[in-house]
């Protein structure tokens, strides 16, 4: 059985809303003019591409995923050992955009993310995100004993 767990927009939230509204407006403007399918191309890159973790525990093993236009999944599978840990890290994730008249929006994320870590202690990768220490401690658990880490 392979999980597909979201991590992030890879454009963040403000380049996320802009590809789709030039999605939507790439969509309007193919009725008269050709031009609208360049903008619902790169509106279709930048408002669905997104980065995932498959976990295949059957065969024990992980891909971290850049999904291009949100189909396209490229990344590689690593085998998972006994040697590598699991652990849970806090995230605090700004996204800043700035408007013409020079004026900033900054969106805070704050959320609790699972990691996969060599037999040395360092980050390999992230298997899952949530919303709160406690659930993040319940799935790490289960990834625990499902992997066998």
């Amino acid at each position: 059985m392979i999980t597909n767990n979201k991590l992030d927009k890879s454009f963040g939230p403000v380049g996320t809303t802009a590809g789709l509204v030039l999605f939507v407006v790439g969509l309007i403007t193919t009725v008269s003019s050709f031009y609208g399918l360049i903008l619902i191309v790169l509106g279709a890159f930048v408002g669905f591409t997104s980065t995932s973790t498959f976990i295949d525990i059957e065969q024990k093993r992980i891909k971290f995923s850049n999904n291009i236009f949100g189909i396209i999944s490229i990344g590689k599978w690593i085998p998972v050992e006994p040697t590598m840990k699991i652990g849970i890290k806090e995230s605090n994730v700004t996204w800043s955009a700035f408007s013409q008249g020079n004026r900033n929006l900054d969106i805070e994320q704050k959320d609790f993310r699972i990691w996969l870590y060599d037999s040395d202690n360092r980050e390999m990768l992230p298997l899952m995100k949530t919303d709160s220490i406690e659930s993040a401690q319940a799935e790490m658990i289960k990834l625990c004993t499902q992997m066998g880490l």
